[in-house]
């Protein structure tokens, strides 16, 4: 019996946040855009009151039925991953990881130009747990901050001459 080979693509990155519409807000000074005002397969809406999950959804995800929520499904330019934005109404959970934690700890987002980029962020009430530092080697030059409900966010610079000497 012949094995098949196992074909995964890129689908979305779920963030979990308390409050969707800051959290759009957020995201979209970021660059990203409502690509669907819902999340389809969950039977969640953007827009209140907040929808229940089935209660196959509710399990999927390892959560007690009945939960409630809303959600929608951004973009970044016309590519993969997804950012889908969840807003579950069932309160408890705990805050997002932290760099020393175990498990995703930042999304990163690629930047031709961080110093402006940041700039822009910082002006527009961004915080950053830095102002743009150089990684070591010079090959790209990073700043995190964090969005409504401190998920980390990483901006990146790469200088793809200097990554290319590290990378071979």
């Amino acid at each position: 019996m012949v094995q098949e080979e196992m074909r995964l693509g890129w689908g979305h990155i779920n963030v979990n946040v308390g409050d969707l519409d800051a959290a759009i807000r957020f995201y979209e000074k970021l660059g990203f855009s409502v690509l669907l005002p819902g999340i389809p397969y969950l039977g969640l809406k953007q827009e209140a009151p907040p929808q229940i999950l089935s209660e196959s959804a509710a399990a999927a995800l390892g959560l007690e039925a009945p939960v409630s929520g809303r959600g929608c499904i951004l973009q970044l330019g016309k590519g993969f991953p997804m950012l889908d934005l969840t807003e579950l109404s069932r309160p408890g959970g705990s805050a997002p990881l932290s760099t020393r934690d175990r498990g995703i700890v930042r999304i990163c987002l690629a930047s031709q130009n961080l110093e402006q980029d940041h700039a822009r962020l910082v002006g527009e009430g961004v915080e950053f747990l830095s102002s743009p530092q150089v990684g070591q080697g010079g090959s790209a030059k990073i700043a995190v901050c964090r969005d409504p409900d401190g998920t980390l966010i990483e901006l990146i610079e790469i200088d793809l001459d200097r990554w290319s000497e590290l990378v071979g």
